[in-house]
């Protein structure tokens, strides 16, 4: 299981317009910080920074993630266009047992 944690709300939009499609597109990004495990099976030392692009609902308004701590959801992975294995990260609440 992969822990992901979020420290703030804070987002970021990116809008334009695609390259090849020319069709506009607008993006929301929240800032996570993943805790990933090194080759060796270790823990990295630090969490590691990245933007995730979040889900929109039916009134296109971003699906911001709380501040908290959570799993990867299995729903993150696909098979892509050439059958390789990507990531599209899906977030589940971190539960205390």
């Amino acid at each position: 299981m992969i822990k992901v944690s979020i420290p703030a709300v804070v987002t970021r939009n990116m809008t334009g317009i695609g390259k090849t499609s020319q069709k506009p597109y607008n993006l929301e990004f929240q800032t996570v910080y993943v805790h990933t495990i090194g080759k060796d099976g270790k823990p990295a030392p630090f969490p590691e920074k990245l933007e995730i692009i979040l889900d929109r609902n039916e009134q296109g308004q971003p699906l911001v993630y709380a501040v908290g701590e959570y799993l990867l959801h299995p729903s993150s992975l696909y098979v892509d266009r050439t059958g390789s294995l990507a990531v599209a990260p899906r977030l589940a609440p971190l539960t205390k047992s």
